[in-house]
């Protein structure tokens, strides 16, 4: 994928962010979409050799837009100003629709590229089900928390994004306290894809899925996504 052409069109799509202005560049977006597309296939079929949970997922489902819902969003621009994939066995994007755990990453228009795995701010029936999911295998929970790829990649589990007291139905002696009161269930990394060799971009992308892994599995096995 072209790394500078891509940061350059989101750049300018920021501060032209109208449609005309994207009509008129239309041809840009194509390409850059299609390298993306091919970018993602890829990444599917390699991600497979490690979790093959998500080999049927759809390259072209795990694309997000880059035109934004203005019923929920009035007054602000109409096309977002990233690149972003989630690549999930369900084959579904978003935690709102019953995604389950995703491997993602985007990139912006100040050429910052986020990598992450995991589930962010699931909806409150999935989230129940991850909490119940760390009480019932603590053990395996454990394992995850204390992987050493994970923690070398991304430092471990992300945990600004908490409740200040347990949620309810939980005893105050469950286990990993701490991380039944998380929103989200991910581990995220941020670095500037300005300094990246396209051809590089690839194999990182793989190696930090592969960091992530056994933080999707376990998120996996707390069952099905509503």
């Amino acid at each position: 994928m072209h790394l500078p052409d891509l940061i350059r069109f989101l750049g300018e799509l920021e501060e032209n962010n109208n449609r005309a202005w994207f009509v008129m560049n239309k041809p840009r977006y194509d390409i850059l979409r299609a390298e993306l597309l091919a970018l993602v296939s890829g990444l599917i079929s390699e991600i497979a050799r490690f979790d093959p949970g998500v080999a049927h997922c759809h390259p072209k489902k795990a694309l997000f837009r880059v035109n934004r819902d203005l019923r929920f969003a009035r007054g602000r621009p109409p096309y977002k100003t990233t690149f972003s994939a989630a690549i999930t066995a369900s084959g579904l994007k978003k935690p709102s629709q019953g995604g389950g755990p995703a491997y993602y990453f985007h990139i912006d228009a100040q050429g910052q590229m986020l990598v992450a795995g995991g589930e962010y701010r699931p909806p409150p029936q999935r989230l129940r089900a991850i909490r119940e999911h760390v009480v019932d295998d603590a053990a395996g929970f454990s394992r995850v928390l204390k992987d050493k790829k994970l923690i070398a990649v991304f430092n471990g589990l992300q945990v600004d994004d908490t409740l200040i007291r347990l949620p309810k139905g939980f005893d105050a002696d469950a286990p990993h306290q701490s991380a039944l009161r998380l929103k989200s269930f991910v581990a995220w990394r941020e670095l500037s894809a300005r300094k990246l060799r396209p051809a590089a971009l690839p194999g990182l992308l793989l190696e930090d899925f592969r960091a992530a892994a056994p933080l999707v599995k376990w998120l996996r096995a707390a069952g099905p996504t509503p």
